[in-house]
């Protein structure tokens, strides 16, 4: 259902809308998702700084990745700017995102970066029709790895636009958001998992959408 822009929403209203999207991102696939307020939202040099030492592969190849992404003090602003968003969790198998990762494995790692992505393109557009015009979500990891891995970002070309814009997003880490930290605050267990071998119990693939 469309509804009439206002240019105030009731808070009574404004709380059942988010509750709606939260059980849709569920719907949707997500295994849990949290309404929080933006003073949650953590943002921290370092987060970026691993972006850039050492250097990772996808830095610079694409207009979401840094250093073309938003800098820390327009990230901050944009948070600041929101009272509430919604935090997607999809809790995965380990070996689905660390270590090596057999055909089958990359498989359904591609799978799931899909949902994830589908959950926030369908979160955005339901808040879109439901008045939350300005809603914006932040995704996991570099969407060069999983839409262009082997061509250019057009989006980087002058007259030109990404070829994927319903889909591809900036990631929290890319705006300096400390993912691990944020996780912390609501109560979700999150273990560190890198290219080597983890024995981390569970991996998690998490996502934001500002909404209001």
């Amino acid at each position: 259902m469309v509804r009439k822009i206002m240019e105030s929403i009731p808070e009574e209203m404004l709380q059942e809308d988010l509750e709606k999207l939260r059980q849709r991102a569920i719907e949707l696939g997500a295994t849990d998702a949290k309404i929080i307020t933006t003073d949650m939202v953590v943002i921290d040099e370092r987060v970026r700084m691993k972006c850039i030492y050492p250097k990772c592969q996808w830095f610079g190849t694409n207009r979401h990745c840094p250093p073309y992404a938003m800098d820390l003090d327009q990230a901050r602003k944009l948070s600041s700017s929101y009272r509430y968003a919604l935090f997607i969790r999809q809790v995965e198998p380990t070996d689905t995102l660390a270590g090596e990762r057999s055909p089958e494995q990359m498989k359904e790692y591609q799978r799931k970066t899909k949902m994830q992505l589908d959950i926030l393109r369908s979160i955005e557009a339901d808040a879109f029709y439901s008045g939350y015009y300005l809603a914006i979500g932040f995704g996991a990891g570099p969407c060069k790895r999983f839409f262009c891995p082997t061509e250019e970002c057009t989006a980087l070309k002058p007259g030109q636009g990404c070829r994927y814009p319903l889909y591809a997003r900036s990631s929290m880490e890319a705006q300096g958001m400390d993912v691990y930290k944020m996780a912390t605050r609501v109560g979700w267990d999150i273990y560190p998992l890198g290219s080597s071998h983890s024995e981390a119990p569970h991996g998690n693939r998490l996502s934001l959408m500002f909404i209001y």
